[in-house]
């Protein structure tokens, strides 16, 4: 059977509101074999029996995660924040991990994965660190600009088979202290850090770029899809 993916939705706050996800996730999940299933904000009674069928959750990317998740307040330089979008990801990271679902959580969802675990976040690159990358690439949204370092006998060192990979960037928040449980797999030359991983063998991946914008211009991304929908199935 192929697996059963939830992917969680973004929502627009304009009128008309809508509830949406970027095709690049749906196409990433359907070529690994998994069968994608969109989740839009709703009661928490329909979450739960969303959690209750699906095989593994994809946490999407989107805007910033409101900083009361992290007890702190927001930074001057905050971007757009949805609290229904919020609680959402918040609930389904957790609902998933309480029912051992395998995860992969993509740039806002590896921020919210920590969070949701216990971690923190630095609310603004270039504000924290001295000399920070290009984190906000202009290129085509596919072009990786940056490298960073995979940690050896990591998850993502096994799927890549590589100990550096080149990535694309569209964040200016990063992770800060890092959840109990998680490990940094992934790290760029500034220090920030681009991959967490759960400690206890389960597929539970966060990576702060975008692969699903890179399928189609890089062959190790067809492995990452592959061997989460992988864990859905094995689950």
């Amino acid at each position: 059977m192929n697996p059963l993916i939830g992917i969680t939705c973004s929502h627009d706050w304009t009128e008309p509101q809508r509830l949406f996800v970027n095709t690049a996730y749906v196409r990433a999940v359907a070529a690994a074999g998994g069968i994608p299933i969109l989740v839009p904000y709703q009661e928490e009674a329909g979450l739960e029996h969303i959690l209750s069928r699906i095989d593994g959750l994809l946490v999407t990317g989107g805007v910033d995660l409101d900083a009361k998740y992290f007890d702190q307040a927001l930074h001057p330089k905050s971007g757009i924040i949805d609290p229904w979008r919020d609680q959402l990801d918040l609930f389904m990271i957790r609902g998933a991990l309480a029912r051992q679902l395998p995860i992969l959580a993509i740039c806002r969802g590896c921020q919210v994965l920590n969070v949701a675990c216990g971690g923190s976040l630095i609310q603004d690159i270039e504000s924290h660190y001295q000399n920070p990358l290009k984190h906000r690439q202009e290129a085509p949204r596919w072009y990786p600009t940056h490298p960073v370092a995979v940690a050896p006998g990591s998850l993502l060192a096994d799927i890549y088979g590589t100990a550096s990979l080149w990535v694309n960037s569209f964040h200016h928040q990063a992770l800060d202290r890092i959840a109990p449980g998680f490990r940094v797999t992934a790290s760029a030359a500034d220090g920030v850090v681009e991959a967490i991983e759960s400690t206890d063998g389960r597929f539970v991946l966060g990576v702060q770029w975008h692969p699903e914008l890179m399928i189609d211009h890089d062959p190790g991304v067809g492995s990452l899809f592959a061997h989460f929908t992988a864990a859905a199935r094995e689950r």
